[in-house]
């Protein structure tokens, strides 16, 4: 049989000669079969080398160019060959939308994820900015001890043991975070 292509008005395509008349599938598969198995070659040998532009370069053939013809091509395990079809173009454009409006959901999340593990960062570094030993020097007590620790509350009664035990608590926590603020200013003038 003789393919040839043919321009009817705004159409282009494959001629069609009635009886004995090749199909655009029976045309089209065996150059998209050849292309498939092409590029999976080139990716075991890019895998190989740890060619990482040319893998880029394959993944946008299979996400982007294939896709406008209208050819879904998918990759399977590794050594195994690429499946391919002729698909719907908009179903296949459908498709990437929506892979991308998934990436790029995922990437939002994750950045904000780790915009809200830095602010917490530097809320623990803001917090760590106050001594331990001057942490209670507040309108809430009148009377301290020589480490910062309050004795007498602001009407002058004693703290209580318990009370002392609480605050000794907090202390020790905003003294671990005093020194990790420390490290990281020392860091920074390195």
């Amino acid at each position: 049989a003789v393919v040839s292509t043919q321009s009817t008005g705004d159409q282009i395509g494959f001629a069609s000669a009635g009886e004995g008349a090749v199909s655009t599938d029976e045309v089209v598969l065996p150059f998209v079969r050849a292309l498939s198995d092409f590029r999976d070659e080139v990716r075991t040998s890019a895998r190989a080398l740890k060619a990482h532009d040319i893998l880029t370069k394959c993944d946008n053939l299979r996400d982007n160019v294939l896709p406008e013809l209208g050819v879904r091509l998918e990759d399977r395990e590794l050594g195994e060959p690429a499946v391919f079809k002729v698909d719907d173009k908009e179903t296949l454009l459908r498709e990437k939308k929506q892979r991308q409006e998934e990436i790029a959901r995922k990437e939002k999340e994750k950045a904000e994820k780790a915009a809200a593990r830095e602010k917490a960062a530097r809320e623990k570094l803001e917090k760590g900015k106050l001594s331990p030993q001057d942490m209670f020097r507040t309108e809430l007590y009148s009377a301290w001890d020589d480490q910062g620790l309050p004795t007498h509350n602001a009407k002058g009664a004693e703290v209580t043991q318990s009370q002392m035990k609480k605050l000794k608590k907090l202390q020790a926590a905003q003294e671990k975070l005093h020194k990790q603020y420390l490290q990281h200013i020392s860091d920074l003038e390195i």
